[in-house]
């Protein structure tokens, strides 16, 4: 044991050697100086920025001095305060020309980290600036530092010639150009959807870009042209569309087109080609482009030439020229120019009411027009005569071939206000149709009809109140105003103002008095006649007070009212309906709440507080003010409780065998969309809504559901739920609830009836038989049952029916006499009791859609008829 010991003390004191010779090794650092980056060699794109930063690795920072960059030539960069710094000399040590105003970015030096590093700083590298650079220090005087890093460069792929639309022309070879420039060079290749193009066939890639041979259609598309640098791993990729340019084909013109003089032409001419082809139209006789002519215009898109008025100097022959990018096409054709009719004389008349009134209408053309009129704005036409339809209107017409001129004469006798109005002239022959619109004016004196169902003009507090009038009259009336049968310009009267705007005239009254709240006459006068209308001015008050108003509707937190309001005058309407409430046993009105309605919104006051008693009270309001406070209502709220029923959103039909249930007929056999309202959550937030449908059917009034059908499901952020997967001409029951923090509101109910589909699954209503069917089926398990018991009676104690009979077959004809005779004796006297054994249950059947059900009740005594 002590040698082991002395052993272990051995190991321990070497280790502890180890440890300590360590130690002094670290502490003993080597002084270096460190450049970041760490690599040795800095490869950077030309235009980049670049910064190398020196750090010294020292024991005491504080002995180095002189910490400085320099390049490959040994001259220092100075820091940027001092001058810049452009290098002298290349990469590979060939002297740079000086250039006058040489503008490159400098490189330079800046102290960063306190002190304690010094950065080299490349604003934009150029391929000159690639080379060494060293950074050195002196540390403790005597010793000195450096470091050194290799800056190279090169230049990124530059797209040099590679547009990204290229167009070259159907049947023609094309390179699709792509050349690029990069330092150390490119190799380029090309792909196709993805896919690589083989210099093989039609495709040969050169170095400005891609040949195609005989350019077809189907080489429209995305090109792309990817350019690597393998020893700098630069990618980069050009996607060049390409679209094949097709030659224009003009469509061969008709060799004549007819056009009429005076009248509009248009003619479109077309052309194939990619890109569609610009158009031209050319005038042969002065080979003008007619775009320049006037009346003559040209879609360039389209082809489409159009005359606004053909002249007979526009007889001409026209070349259609079609050009694009590819190539030109023309063709020729001529402009023939007929004569169409003009209507050279179409007056305005002005006819006194009850007087003949003749419209005459002269028109020029070859042949010489037929003339008829219309009402303008119509289509029925009237016909030379006497017209049927009125006969107050005769047509006449008197053609006069020398001069090529027919005129057109339409009389109406008694003339009357209505056929005041346009008339159109209508010219026609072979050539076309021209319409003229001329104008009869009836004249009449003034009438007020128009201001005859006019409310009265309300004002009030001394506002002033405009009565403007104006009369229907031909010519103009002349408007006279008059207050208590006196002229109103004659008093002169400081509160009346008359302002005349032609035919109207506003009178503007400031009542300043009482007296001015009456009527006031409106006289128009003109050369026919003369009428007045009387308009009154009314004093406008608020409004009365409400009439009634009753809760509807009350939930925890809101109520809706049923508002009677009160009577108005006409031109004077209640403009909005306002509440004010406050909680009951608060006597101060003045901290009451307040809500205001349009008059044909719903009357709901929201955000109330639970179990708690309200006064109300109601005013309406006009453009005057508010009316009084009157109609007072106080009533509570109920207590916080699960939400009102929901309402859904659908229309149901009307089936006379259903009644509990609203019925809604699915427009669809498979999925149904269900829809409903928010509402009222009683004081607490709806947080979902439960949703649950069953297929089934009614049985005599009693819904029954298919066992294991129905689904069930929670909604949580909508009002509409889709059922799915329905099955085609089926009843469902659908079953709605809402949900809140107190509890479910009572359900909406809805029967769905779902529409026949093309394979119709197996319906619920299936097994639900008829009536018939049931008392059947009833009857006859009765029977069966009948005849087991009786078996089993006659099998325990001998009796029955089955009994009876086979004693029958056993005995004598003088038993069977006496057996008669005892049957009649016991007739007479009461049924006895018999126990158990010799007895049978009575029984009930029952139906209930699915299977029979038999129920047992009292004995029945050996003779029953059961």
């Amino acid at each position: 044991m002590a040698s082991g010991g002395v052993k272990l003390n051995s190991a321990s004191i070497t280790i502890l050697c180890w440890i300590t010779i360590l130690g002094f090794a670290q502490c003993q650092k080597i002084p270096s100086l460190q450049i970041m980056p760490a690599a040795s060699v800095q490869r950077k794109p030309v235009g980049n920025s670049l910064l190398l930063t020196c750090r010294p690795d020292v024991p005491d920072s504080t002995l180095i001095s002189d910490l400085r960059w320099s390049d490959s030539r040994n001259m220092t960069i100075p820091p940027k305060a001092t001058k810049y710094y452009y290098p002298q000399f290349d990469s590979k040590g060939r002297k740079l020309p000086a250039k006058a105003g040489q503008s490159s970015p400098p490189i330079y030096t800046e102290s960063i980290a306190g002190g304690q590093a010094l950065a080299l700083l490349f604003n934009s590298l150029q391929e000159s600036m690639a080379g060494v650079y060293y950074c050195a220090a002196s540390y403790s005087v005597t010793e000195q530092l450096a470091a050194s890093v290799l800056v190279e460069t090169y230049v990124a792929i530059t797209w040099k010639d590679a547009p990204e639309d290229q167009r070259p022309i159907l049947g023609e070879d094309y390179i699709v150009r792509c050349e690029v420039y990069a330092n150390p060079p490119a190799t380029v290749d090309w792909l196709r959807d993805g896919d690589p193009i083989k210099s093989s066939g039609r495709y040969v890639i050169e170095n400005r870009g891609l040949l195609i041979r005989n350019v077809s259609e189907s080489d429209d598309g995305l090109y792309t042209c990817r350019a690597a640098v393998i020893s700098t791993g630069e990618l980069a990729k050009r996607v060049i569309r390409v679209e094949v340019q097709i030659k224009p084909e003009v469509q061969q013109l008709p060799t004549v087109l007819n056009a009429v003089e005076g009248q509009s032409f248009s003619y479109l001419c077309n052309a194939t080609g990619k890109p569609v082809p610009e158009f031209q139209w050319i005038k042969k006789s002065t080979q003008q482009n007619v775009a320049d002519i006037d009346r003559f215009s040209v879609n360039a898109l389209t082809g489409q030439l159009d005359i606004s008025r053909v002249e007979q100097d526009d007889h001409d022959t026209y070349t259609c020229v079609a050009k694009n990018a590819a190539g030109i096409s023309e063709s020729t054709t001529k402009l023939n120019v007929l004569i169409r009719p003009k209507i050279i004389e179409f007056m305005n008349i002005t006819v006194p009411e009850g007087q003949e009134a003749v419209l005459a209408c002269r028109a020029f053309g070859r042949p010489p027009p037929e003339i008829t009129f219309r009402r303008y704005g119509t289509t029925e036409e009237y016909r030379v005569g006497l017209q049927v339809s009125d006969d107050r209107i005769v047509l006449d017409m008197q053609e006069n071939a020398e001069r090529s001129e027919t005129i057109g004469n339409l009389r109406i006798s008694q003339l009357d206000k209505t056929d005041d109005g346009l008339y159109d002239c209508i010219a026609r022959n072979p050539g076309d149709v021209a319409y003229k619109v001329g104008h009869i004016t009836v004249e009449y004196k003034p009438n007020f009809d128009h201001l005859k169902a006019l409310p009265p003009v309300y004002t009030w507090e001394q506002r002033p109140a405009n009565l403007s009038c104006f009369a229907q009259a031909i010519p103009n009336a002349t408007i006279e105003w008059r207050w208590n049968d006196r002229r109103v310009a004659d008093l002169y009267d400081i509160n009346m103002k008359i302002e005349e705007q032609g035919f109207r005239s506003d009178l503007i009254i400031t009542p300043r008095e009482h007296r001015y709240y009456t009527s006031y006459k409106c006289v128009a006068t003109n050369r026919l006649g003369r009428d007045e209308h009387v308009m009154e001015l009314r004093e406008a008050r608020i409004p009365e007070a409400v009439a009634q108003a009753k809760p509807r509707s009350v939930s925890a937190t809101s109520m809706t009212f049923d508002i009677i309001p009160p009577a108005f005058e006409k031109g004077l309407p209640i403009t909005a309906m306002s509440v004010q409430y406050k909680e009951e046993f608060n006597p101060d009105w003045n901290t009451a709440m307040n809500r205001t309605w349009s008059p044909d919104s719903p009357y709901i006051v929201e955000g109330l507080r639970p179990q708690t008693s309200y006064s109300f009270r109601f005013a309406a309001r006009n453009v005057v003010g508010l009316g009084p406070w009157s109609a007072y209502v106080v009533h509570s709220t109920p207590k916080r409780s699960e939400p009102e029923t929901p309402k859904t959103l659908h229309t149901p039909i009307q089936e006379e065998d259903e009644e509990d249930d609203a019925i809604v007929a699915s427009p669809y056999a498979d999925h149904f969309e269900l829809r409903w309202n928010v509402p009222v959550d009683n004081g607490e937030p709806i947080n979902f809504y439960r949703v649950k449908f069953c297929p089934g059917s009614k049985v005599n009034g009693v819904w029954t559901e298919l066992e294991g059908a129905c689904l069930e499901e929670d909604i949580t952020t909508t009002t509409h739920y889709e059922m799915r997967d329905l099955q085609a001409d089926t009843y469902y029951r659908i079953e709605l609830l809402a949900h809140n923090a107190i509890g479910f509101s009572r359900p909406a109910h809805l029967l769905l009836k779902t529409a026949r589909g093309i394979d119709v699954v197996l319906r619920v209503d299936d097994r639900a038989l008829s009536s018939a069917a049931v008392i059947g089926i009833v009857v006859g398990c009765v029977l069966l049952l009948l005849l087991v018991i009786d078996i089993l009676c006659c099998l325990i104690g001998n009796l029955g029916l089955l009994a009876m009979m086979c004693r029958r077959t056993k005995r004598s004809p003088s038993d069977l006499g006496d057996e008669e005779k005892l049957g009649r004796d016991d007739e007479k006297q009461p049924l006895n009791t018999l126990p158990d054994v010799g007895g049978k249950m009575n029984s009930s059947v029952e139906f209930d859609g699915r299977g029979v059900q038999i129920r047992s009740g009292e004995i029945i005594g050996k003779n029953s008829a059961v």
